[in-house]
């Protein structure tokens, strides 16, 4: 797993380097998008991957998929996927491209995990608390987990911040372990 993420994430990189470089960036993250929408169905998937197919006709199943919507350096990256065998890394890709867009925008990515869904005042409260603690803008990304039992679990990149009630409650069974040492 940590290889195909630190692969991933080194074509991003160079796909992200060219963008900046290119000023293309806008054209880039178009693709991205037009590639996710494309090509996230497991039919494309298993025959861009499958090498059974002769790698040309791939790269040309390919092209005949994305059309004239993808083109340029987007589709060269996506074609040299293909001969490398490392198509299946599409997705990570894209989520990685679009990381390192977010954090050269200033742009800080939290995942927001509750027991229950938050009405529009929460959520509101909460992406208003997360801007002030980051001082960056935040784009927030709510998930449900119900075996959290109550609060929250807020992720900023590498960072949780546990405030669930599930995670109070291992605290508390922690501090009684070690203290009965």
């Amino acid at each position: 797993m940590a290889l195909t993420r630190s692969t991933a994430r080194r074509y991003a990189e160079a796909a992200f380097e060219i963008a900046e470089r290119d000023d293309t960036m806008e054209a880039w993250l178009a693709a991205m998008s037009v590639a996710e929408e494309r090509l996230s169905g497991s039919e494309a998937v298993r025959l861009l991957t499958n090498p059974a197919v002769p790698t040309a006709s791939r790269i040309e199943i390919l092209g005949r998929l994305l059309g004239t919507d993808v083109a340029g350096p987007a589709h060269n990256l996506f074609a040299l996927m293909i001969r490398r065998a490392r198509f299946e890394l599409l997705p990570a890709v894209i989520r990685e491209f679009r990381r390192l867009y977010a954090r050269r925008e200033g742009i800080v990515e939290a995942t927001v995990t509750s027991a229950a869904p938050l009405d529009e005042t929460e959520r509101a409260a909460l992406l208003e608390r997360l801007v002030a603690m980051t001082g960056s803008r935040v784009e927030m990304e709510l998930q449900l987990d119900p075996a959290l039992l109550g609060g929250l679990q807020v992720r900023l990149g590498d960072v949780l911040i546990d405030g669930s009630a599930r995670g109070r409650l291992e605290r508390m069974r922690n501090a009684f372990l070690t203290s009965a040492i």
